[in-house]
């Protein structure tokens, strides 16, 4: 299907299914590092990913903290998109390839997402040195806060400046060149 309609359909189905998986992924960061369950966001992400959430927690257990249901429906999520937009542009993709290719777009989303939220971070340390008292704030630091403390340790704030987050960015990038771009490059080699 080509044309402003395909168009059309890449986009909405690209951006619905975006849009669901971040939830669905933010409601697994949330959980996996005990943020504020009763914070306004939070809420809203437990109210909007429960619907096709809790029917799979019946079939998969959490095990050590981890909502193994949130995983395995964001996994579902990317390969049911990956397979809508195939049958759009008229490809056809191998089962593993895709599972594997989209496993590394999950990855790919996730690394990309901490970038944003710990820049996020630094400029509002900028704006609100002190995190203030907005709910969503509360969440970022709760998010971000397993990534800086251990960047923190290393490098110790300068004359005020914590450089902490420049360490954080240089470890997620290397993370996109050494284990995300080759994934995807495998990856993409399995699908067809």
């Amino acid at each position: 299907m080509g044309g402003p309609f395909g168009q059309a359909a890449v986009f909405l189905i690209d951006t619905l299914f975006w849009l669901y998986i971040l939830a669905v992924l933010l409601r697994f960061l949330f959980q996996l590092v005990r943020a504020d369950f009763y914070n306004p966001f939070s809420q809203a992400l437990v109210a909007i990913t429960n619907p096709t959430l809790l029917p799979l927690r019946r079939m998969i257990p959490s095990l050590y903290g981890i909502d193994f249901a949130a995983l395995v429906l964001v996994l579902v999520l990317q390969v049911v998109k990956n397979v809508l937009l195939g049958l759009i542009i008229g490809q056809w993709y191998n089962l593993l390839g895709l599972i594997v290719y989209s496993a590394a777009e999950l990855l790919q989303m996730t690394v990309y997402l901490f970038i944003f939220l710990i820049f996020i971070r630094v400029l509002l340390s900028w704006v609100a040195p002190y995190g203030g008292h907005n709910p969503v704030t509360g969440l970022l630091f709760s998010v971000t806060e397993p990534l800086m403390r251990p960047a923190r340790r290393l490098i110790p704030p300068l004359s005020g400046l914590d450089l902490s987050p420049v360490a954080v960015f240089i470890l997620l990038y290397l993370t996109l060149i050494l284990i995300v771009t080759p994934l995807l490059s495998v990856s993409k080699s399995l699908l067809v």
